[in-house]
């Protein structure tokens, strides 16, 4: 979605209304001033967090977000992570799903996923 010519909340209302999704590219950093894309109906939001400051490493990798409502949660390939309480009371992510084919019937994977934290 980039600039529809209308309010996001009438395009993503009339997208939905013929059964299409709506996904949006977002900027992690614009997103501390402008509206979150859940809050004007976006079923997905991806974008790249590369701004935060981890190297690009001559094209790649570098860290990326997908985040989608409830609804498509259990759909999404790859781990999700949650938001908990440790021990001491303090909030901290826990990986509250991940994709079972990935270890157990590596040809039907629905994600491939893994990340080598040397490169980030």
């Amino acid at each position: 979605v980039e600039s529809p010519g209308e309010s996001y909340e009438s395009f993503t209302a009339r997208a939905h209304e013929v059964g299409a999704m709506v996904i949006a590219a977002t900027d992690l950093m614009a997103l501390t001033k402008l509206a979150a894309p859940s809050t004007w109906g976006a079923d997905i939001a991806v974008g790249s967090a590369q701004r935060f400051g981890v190297p690009m490493g001559f094209g790649g990798p570098h860290a990326g977000f997908l985040a989608t409502s409830d609804s498509y949660s259990r759909k999404m390939p790859g781990r999700i992570i949650g938001v908990t309480v440790d021990s001491a009371g303090k909030p901290c992510l826990r990986m509250a799903m991940q994709t079972r084919e990935q270890h157990i019937r590596r040809d039907k994977a629905t994600s491939n996923i893994c990340t080598a934290q040397a490169l980030l």
